[in-house]
């Protein structure tokens, strides 16, 4: 795991909106979406949109384009594997 994907599961043991994780990480929005993209495809964060209680599923093809309307959240597996570290 690297050390944006680390930071990137810090912030999300609350459903947390994409322009938050923007303002709180030093990230630029190509990192921030592929750092958030890789951890989705593994399980560790989850997808919420259009509200942050509905979950959404993952399009890998549309993904990059949406990124910043979502809601994220980390996974159980997620926050467990970030604990372990």
């Amino acid at each position: 795991m690297s050390d944006n994907e680390f930071d990137l599961l810090d912030e999300l043991y609350f459903v947390t909106s994409y322009p938050d994780l923007r303002s709180t990480l030093s990230l630029s929005d190509e990192e921030l979406c592929e750092s958030l993209q890789s951890l989705i495809r593994r399980g560790y964060v989850k997808i919420l949109y259009p509200d942050q209680d509905t979950e959404h599923e993952y399009d890998e093809s549309t993904f990059a384009q949406h990124c910043h309307d979502y809601f994220y959240l980390a996974t159980k597996a997620g926050l467990v594997v970030h604990n372990s570290l």
